[in-house]
């Protein structure tokens, strides 16, 4: 903690970003828009559940400076959504105790507090400001200020489970790089099929078009999109297209202008997530008045309130609109309501606008957005909420009791959920469940598991550790903030992922005394087989998950929804193995074969190295020809000091970056035909060209010395690095020349490279009897070095930028800078804590109705939004799927009688997917095969013959199915029994 204080003080004085630290949103924002918000200082009014979600999202962003300001006291009906409050600061003034808790949050940003009032001059300070929770005269009065002096202004408010957003950035914002996507046309070819991603009005430049030539090297020109495959732009007077092509999207300055609140009231540029928000714009409106005229808001569940709110609406209301009168009236019941999700949400949204004022990143919103969740409260026909029963109760969860109900608030304190992951979701995940109460009641319970420890870089969007927190578990540091949050949470922090060798932690007895799950994880495959127990157990799932500004939450209700995803969904797309050894038409192709190569130099050989040295029965059991060859060449090249270590990484440069593509050559000279009058090199087949080495390239340079230096590493070297000695001995050194390989047959598909791996595993026997002659058992174990991303100073990205740019040199492909680098190869996902917050308030808003118990297929949400849109979508999910010709999904069960069991089917009828338990029911098992109803067990597959009864605790049947209507079979459906 020590070090990273002092590491933070230096980057501080030197002005420059701390990658460390913010290295996941660097790569959401960039070093450009990063300086920017370094030199911004905001000014957030209102220190209520919404104004300290905004604060605490900017705080992690980096920007210059934070003020908090609010003149009034802590009310109780503050706690169902201010996670910074507590019951003891009921009282006392909000910003003041804000400050305290915000300014832990990044030490590069001072928070200060301010109680007075908002002058112009104290104004003039801010290049942001941002107000929630204020009336209209002083939003207009700090608006028309704002405006005049060109400070951006942001304004958002929540009231109950209707939000809004607005922003005014001035007559004269300049956008530097817009969101991320001729008669003439461009069709798109990227030799996988995929999409081109492009949007109409994207910018684009050109470049390695053949015939077409005026194209290449052209200023940036606008597109639009025909279809997929395809874009639109001016090509008419050009020549005629030949082949090939690179294109290139370029971000091109934008100039927006907003008009001021008090303008934009009347005529408001709504952004259209649906066709409510003009409803919702007038129901504000009205509010303000409503407020004003009686001193307060309007009372939960008084009827006399919601009419005389949607009176004044009316009121406001012209001739050519529509107004949603019931959307009104449900509106005034809730908007005494403090909600920590809603709160969340808007937070993450508002925060993203700030950003976007202060950087230029990104399209600002223009200029309103509305946004309600009013599908949350109870179905019809099921709870009434009254006045009664949403009155205050002096209670901590006054603000949501406002708007679901005393009952419900016990309903939640009774809740018993499992989250998976306390990462950056996880954390927002458990903030809102401690706001709203979830498992704080007698019964209730949260278990919380992760087996990853915090470290530095997760700081700037996981808003329960701090850096004295750095080295601890998350799960457990997590649970103990969200008691500090809320005391009466029931929470259990353990350190365990969640797989198939995880089941006898996470045995029957605790899926089924749950009440749902949660998924915070970043891998797929791990979401899929959370999901896959959520089946099997029967138990709601709600899954979230970000990149970037983008972000998503999918809810899974047993009995009315698909379950997450499906086997195509999850599939991640390979890269075919001869693209990235001969023929990579792109940055990421040349930086994967270099991830590749980092491994296959500096891990893998140590590895098996130590194992035929220290385990005897090594040899027997090997079957890959290549590591028993990277074997005997890492005990034939150990070094001895610094020169054989360079001298060994010039010749690797020498095979890799000449010899290798010199053979290419040889095999598909430039003029080759794949077939008469059809060119082997084109599409994304790109002709290469050997390299010459350089010692005045710092390419090449960086290359040796990076490779030296985890080549003596790996042999437990210790020598100085002289980048002054590695150049005499490049000079004095003589490169072996090239020697045809005679024969060298290199695969094209994917079934030559087959063919080929066979052919090399005959050699198996030679390699063997050769290191066993060698006597190579004195021979000292070996460094693995494991590719570590967030270690800069380690070499180990620097390695891989440079063997990945030399070989986008010999492809004509453009190089990577040492961040993009880094991305590629550590695999990171971009993030940032704005979408981390959103999401995790949408998920909380479909847990209300999971709570609530909604059946209507429509009340639930998967929620898509991009905040760079500013975007947010809703569809509802997916209906259960039936096997085809029957009513079965992976929601049923069979009964069956005799037994007193359930069978259950799999998530999925595709074979073997609970293969890991996989039993038989032997014969003599009292079960009643022809009592099955629908469909009708024909068959057992599988399993061991003759095992005894009783069966394993688990016992998972292969059932053959027919339909009873036209006799057809089934697919294989898997079931399993618990057997008690």
């Amino acid at each position: 903690s020590a070090l990273g204080r002092s590491s933070m003080r230096r980057f501080e004085s030197l002005g420059e970003i701390d990658e460390g630290l913010y290295s996941r949103q660097l790569y959401v924002l960039g070093h450009k828009a990063m300086r920017r918000l370094a030199k911004t200082a905001v000014l957030v009014s209102g220190m209520k559940g919404l104004g300290v979600e905004i604060a605490k999202n900017i705080i992690l962003a980096g920007v210059k400076s934070v003020t908090v300001h609010d003149p009034g006291n802590t009310q109780w009906s503050d706690l169902s959504s201010q996670f910074f409050l507590s019951e003891s600061d009921v009282g006392r003034n909000r910003a003041v105790v804000s400050q305290q808790h915000l300014a832990e949050l990044n030490s590069y940003v001072p928070v200060t507090a301010y109680t007075k009032e908002l002058s112009e001059s104290f104004l003039a300070a801010f290049q942001v400001v941002v107000l929630s929770n204020s009336p209209l005269e002083e939003q207009l009065r700090i608006s028309d200020i704002c405006h005049g002096r060109s400070i951006r202004f942001v304004l958002a408010d929540t009231k109950g489970l209707a939000g809004q957003l607005f922003c005014d950035f001035g007559e004269n914002f300049v956008v530097d790089e817009p969101s991320e996507g001729m008669p003439g046309v461009v069709t798109c070819r990227d030799g996988q099929g995929h999409g081109h991603g492009f949007a109409d009005g994207d910018f684009v430049t050109f470049s390695d078009v053949e015939g077409m030539s005026q194209l290449n090297g052209c200023k940036p020109r606008a597109i639009r999109v025909l279809g997929e495959p395809s874009l639109i732009g001016d090509t008419g007077s050009f020549a005629p297209y030949q082949r090939g092509g690179v294109i290139t999207q370029v971000k091109v300055p934008q100039l927006h202008s907003y008009e001021p609140l008090r303008a934009s009231l009347a005529k408001p540029k709504i952004k259209a997530m649906d066709d409510r928000g003009h409803s919702l714009h007038l129901a504000f409106r009205a509010l303000h008045t409503f407020t004003a005229e009686m001193g307060r808001l309007p009372r939960p569940r008084v009827q006399a309130d919601a009419e005389r709110l949607l009176e004044l609406a009316r009121g406001l209301t012209t001739h050519q609109e529509l107004l949603d009168e019931r959307l009104v009236r449900t509106f005034a019941h809730v908007s005494a309501g403090e909600l920590s999700p809603m709160a969340a949400l808007l937070g993450g949204l508002a925060a993203q606008e700030v950003l976007k004022a202060a950087s230029g990143k990104f399209l600002p919103l223009a200029q309103w957005l509305y946004f309600d969740a009013l599908e949350c409260l109870p179905e019809e026909g099921t709870t009434l909420l009254t006045e009664e029963s949403c009155a205050p109760r002096g209670s901590r969860y006054d603000g949501q009791i406002a708007v679901f109900g005393a009952d419900f608030q016990e309903r939640l304190g009774r809740q018993k959920y499992f989250v998976v992951g306390a990462g950056a979701i996880g954390c927002e995940l458990l903030k809102n469940f401690a706001m709203i109460g979830l498992a704080a009641g007698k019964g209730g319970s949260i278990t919380v598991t992760d087996m990853d420890t915090i470290e530095r870089s997760n700081l700037s969007r996981q808003l329960l550790f701090r850096l004295r927190d750095v080295g601890k578990l998350k799960s457990e540091t997590a649970a103990a903030a969200v008691r500090r949050m809320n005391p009466t949470t029931r929470v259990t922090a353990q350190p365990h992922h969640v797989g198939p060798d995880t089941e006898t932690l996470y045995r029957d007895d605790f899926f089924m005394a749950l009440d749902g799950v949660t998924n915070a994880l970043d891998s797929m495959k791990s979401r899929a087989y959370v999901d896959s127990l959520c089946i099997r157990y029967l138990k709601p799932l709600l899954d979230s998950g970000t990149e970037g500004t983008k972000g998503h939450v999918q809810v899974v209700v047993p009995h009315l929804t698909q379950p997450f995803g499906s086997p195509l969904d999850l599939t991640e797309s390979a890269v075919p193995l001869c693209t990235l050894r001969h023929f990579p038409s792109t940055i990421e192709h040349t930086l994967q074969w270099a991830r590749d190569e980092f491994d296959g130099l500096f891990k893998v050989p140590a590895e098996n190295v130590n194992k035929f040295l220290e385990d005897p029965t090594f040899l027997e059991v090997q079957r890959m020809t290549q590591d028993l060859e990277w074997v005997r060449s890492s005990l034939q090249e150990k070094p001895c000091s610094w020169q054989d270590c360079v001298r060994w990484a010039r010749q690797r440069w020498e095979t890799l970056y000449r010899h290798t593509i010199l053979n290419l050559l040889h095999a598909f000279p430039p003029g080759h035909e794949t077939s008469p009058g059809v060119p082997f090199w084109a599409g994304p087949k790109r002709c290469p060209q050997p390299l010459e080495f350089d010692c005045d390239n710092s390419t090449h340079m960086e290359y040796i010395m990076a490779a030296a230096r985890l080549f003596a590493q790996t042999h437990r070297l210790q020598v100085p690095r002289d980048r002054a000695a590695a150049r005499e001995t490049l000079r004095a050194m003589a490169v072996p020349p090239f020697q045809l390989e005679v024969g060298v047959r290199i695969p094209v598909t994917e079934e030559e490279m087959e063919e080929q791996l066979a052919a090399l595993r005959q050699e198996l026997a030679e390699c063997r009897q050769a290191l066993l002659e060698g006597g190579y058992g004195s021979t000292h174990l070996m460094e693995p070095i494991h590719f570590e991303k967030d270690d800069d100073s380690n070499g180990h990205v620097d390695f891989i930028m440079a063997a990945s740019n030399l070989r986008a040199a010999n492809y004509g492909i453009a190089p990577a800078d040492w961040h993009t680098s880094k991305r590629v190869a550590g695999r990171i996902v971009p993030a940032i804590a704005t979408t981390t917050a959103a999401v995790a308030g949408l998920a909380c808003l479909e847990l209300y109705k999971l709570v609530w118990g909604h059946q209507n297929l429509s009340s639930y949400c998967n929620s898509f939004l991009q905040l760079a849109e500013p975007l947010l979508s809703g569809l509802a999910p997916m209906p259960q799927y039936s096997t085809r010709g029957t009513t079965w999904s992976c929601w049923h069960r069979i009964e069956v009688p005799g037994i007193g069991v359930t069978l259950l089917s799999s998530s999925r009828p595709e074979p073997g997917l609970w293969a890991h338990t996989l039993g038989l029911a032997p014969a003599g098992c009292p079960m009643a095969y022809s009592s099955f109803p629908f469909p009708r067990l024909t068959q057992l597959v599988g399993g061991p013959p003759g095992a005894a009864w009783p069966p394993p605790r688990i016992l998972v049947l292969d059932l053959v199915c027919e339909d009873q209507q036209d006799d057809d079979v089934l697919p294989p459906v898997h079931v399993w029994l618990p057997c008690g």
